[in-house]
């Protein structure tokens, strides 16, 4: 190749750099794509051929080279140019007031400093993984774990296959030596989409967003690490080296934030105890739509002539620290491992614990799912477990301490019989659930099933709520569903805590669920794995609940969401004698609905939509809503992200809204909701 033609490569292949890196920036970091994903690909083609036909050119700080390197066969030790101090914890607001005393005030009116109102900037403390980052000529040259504060790994191989981390910094002149630290993690959405899929292929869970963070670095091999949706924010710096650093730490995170180096929105500036507390219970309020998990808010006094002074002590710096929430993880003994009932006649294994405090309330039961997890994690009673407990998700059993365990724990396996009826326990090939065989004259499962009949998004009876319900079963006064609707007002009236207006309103309330809808009635029968999207499509498929009932295999695997397990299911409810006489008996009580056959057009307009809902709607309940947007094809969505398609705006909306303005995603209102799911369906 001639000289001419090398610098023609040569440029093209700077340029393509260049504009990769631009695209990465501003994707991964911005939040704000500037070119579709089938150009990016293009280029990413066009810059990979061009480094294998003249590999002489390729460098190894080029985008394709994020996952270039092959595995390794241990972690090396890197020590640090500075410490990786971890930060002193205050867990109250007494603590933290005590910590400014003692760090910040005393310090600088010794110091004959103004030490009252300080300056302070507060930020998320993220649950991830703490990275710090070494770029040189502004070339990426190492990325290494927090380890012991002196001594990390060298996880740089994993490092550079995080887009977010940009493999050379932005400007024409960065510093010889700039060692920046940050916090890997997962965002909820990714972390929840990628348990998923793991589950689908039956590969092994992350516990949570942490773990899956702090485990994905710890690869040997990079094209492990590269398939995992990780993160960062950096929120400081170590080793510099030719660089005046700026006055503040304000500004320090906009000089990073200018090197392309992704810092968190959420940070703001503070002053005072009083800013410090405002802040922290803002962001508590914001923390369950945060797209990222935190434990906490950091306080780090802004002044960097002020931190000097303020200096280190052995294992913290004394100008920052970590206001936590309230733990969410906490240890506590199992008392016991109980089975409960539900309607479908499937025993789950409940554990009976000590009560303790996690993420602000007492706990003291844990669910663990089926049989097969109490053997996966080798659960016995007395064993100490760590519990976890995030928002308002039911607690689990994060970690059994086996190295706890006393000699007198107990194995705990799968009843023979029915603990509430004595009926046989059946487990179906294939299945990992035990179940009771006993069907409607098991009073456990005769209650669930009355429960879920009643539900708000079933048939909506407003009042027969489950103390009624059991005392209703118990007394043999209902023993289908169809009973209810035979129910006197002499006899509801004679239960407990139950009046003559109390029964009025309850027998108006069911004669009310009569006029229903088709969706909602068969939603109500609770036919196995059919939930209220898949309810929601056999009204829309079939004229009749008697072309249904009439329904083929073949047929109802045509149906969208009905695969071949769900099929089985609703042919098998509806060749049940017993199940056939309850849904006579709905029938001639007048339980009725309008004709809601309405074919959609294929394919929905809405289909592999991610739509997060906010604040409330006026049209429709929340349920609802999830409803028409699963039957439509799309996906309902917990938080905002870069994938987000639209949000659905309602009155009083969250944080939501907020972050998809941030985030650029498209904002409508109720009404335009509306429309859309109106014309979807034409």
């Amino acid at each position: 190749m001639t000289p001419k033609n090398e610098k023609v490569v040569f440029c093209e292949l700077e340029k393509l750099r260049e504009t990769i890196e631009q695209c990465n920036f501003a994707y991964y970091v911005l939040d704000d794509p500037v070119t579709s994903d089938s150009e990016y690909d293009r280029l990413m083609r066009r810059l990979g051929a061009l480094e294998e036909k003249y590999p002489n050119f390729l460098v190894i700080n080029s985008p394709s080279q994020r996952v270039g390197a092959r595995p390794i066969s241990e972690f090396k030790k890197v020590r640090h140019g500075l410490p990786m101090l971890s930060l002193e914890n205050a867990l109250s607001e007494t603590e933290l007031a005590n910590w400014l005393d003692r760090r910040v005030r005393k310090p600088l009116q010794a110091a004959r400093m103004d030490g009252i109102d300080i300056d302070f900037v507060a930020e998320p403390k993220l649950d991830g993984a703490a990275v710090s980052v070494r770029y040189e000529k502004g070339s990426l040259v190492l990325g290494c774990t927090r380890g012991d504060g002196n001594i990390g790994e060298d996880i740089t191989h994993n490092i550079r296959t995080i887009r977010a981390i940009p493999l050379r910094l932005k400007g024409k002149r960065p510093p010889p030596v700039l060692e920046v630290r940050g916090e890997v993690f997962m965002p909820k959405a990714d972390f929840l989409e990628y348990n998923a899929q793991a589950l689908e292929k039956d590969k092994k869970l992350f516990v949570n967003p942490r773990n899956a963070a702090a485990g994905s670095l710890r690869q040997l091999n990079p094209r492990f690490t590269a398939q995992r949706p990780l993160d960062i924010f950096f929120y400081g710096i170590g080793d510099v080296v030719g660089w005046n650093t700026p006055d503040s730490h304000g500004e320090l995170l906009k000089k990073l934030r200018d090197f392309g180096l992704k810092t968190c929105r959420d940070s703001k500036a503070v002053r005072g105890l009083k800013g410090c507390l405002d802040y922290y219970f803002k962001i508590s309020e914001k923390r369950d739509d945060l797209p990222y998990e935190i434990d906490g808010v950091v306080y780090k006094v802004d002044s960097l002539r002020i931190q000097s002074e303020l200096g280190l002590s052995r294992r913290h710096p004394n100008w920052a620290v970590a206001h936590k929430f309230p733990p969410q993880e906490e240890i506590t003994i199992v008392k016991s491992i109980e089975f409960q009932i539900g309607r479908t006649g499937a025993l789950t294994p409940v554990a009976r614990l000590h009560p303790v405090f996690v993420g602000g309330v007492m706990v003291s039961n844990a669910t663990l799912h089926n049989v097969d997890e109490i053997k996966r994690i080798d659960i016995r009673v007395g064993d100490s477990v760590i519990i976890s407990r995030a928002g308002d998700v039911i607690p689990k059993i994060v970690k059994v301490l086996k190295e706890r365990r006393p000699k007198n724990a107990s194995i705990v396996d799968a009843p023979r019989s029915c603990p509430i009826c004595g009926s046989d326990t059946i487990r179906a090939e294939g299945e990992t659930v035990v179940r009771c065989g006993g069907g409607l004259i098991c009073s456990a499962q005769l209650k669930e099933t009355i429960r879920h009949f009643a539900s708000r998004r079933a048939m909506d009876i407003d009042g027969l709520g489950i103390k009624l319900v059991q005392q209703l079963v118990s007394s043999g006064a209902v023993k289908s569903p169809a009973d209810l609707y035979d129910l006197s007002l002499d006899q509801l009236a004679g239960f407990e805590r139950m009046g003559e207006k109390s029964a009025a309103n309850i027998l108006d309330a069911l004669s009310e669920s009569k006029s229903t809808t088709f969706g909602r009635f068969l939603f109500a029968l609770g036919i196995r794995g059919v939930g209220e999207a898949t309810a929601a499509e056999l009204a829309r498929n079939f004229s009749s609940l008697e072309e249904l009932m009439a329904a083929s295999r073949e047929r109802l695997l045509g149906i969208q969401d009905v695969g071949p397990i769900v099929a089985t299911h609703i042919s098998a409810f509806f060749q049940e004698k017993f199940n056939l006489e309850v849904v006579k008996r709905l029938r001639e009580e007048g339980i009725q609905w309008p004709n809601e056959v309405m074919p959609v057009a294929s394919p929905s307009p809405l289909k592999g939509k991610a739509v997060v809902l906010t604040g409330s709607l006026s049209g429709l309940s929340r349920e609802e809503a999830k409803t028409q947007l699963a039957t439509l094809g799309a996906k309902v969505r917990a938080s905002v992200s870069k994938n987000t398609d639209f949000v659905v705006v309602g009155e009083k909306p969250g944080s939501k809204a907020a972050r998809a303005k941030e985030l650029g995603v498209e904002i409508i209102s109720e009404t335009d909701f509306l429309a859309i799911i109106s014309r979807a369906r034409l």
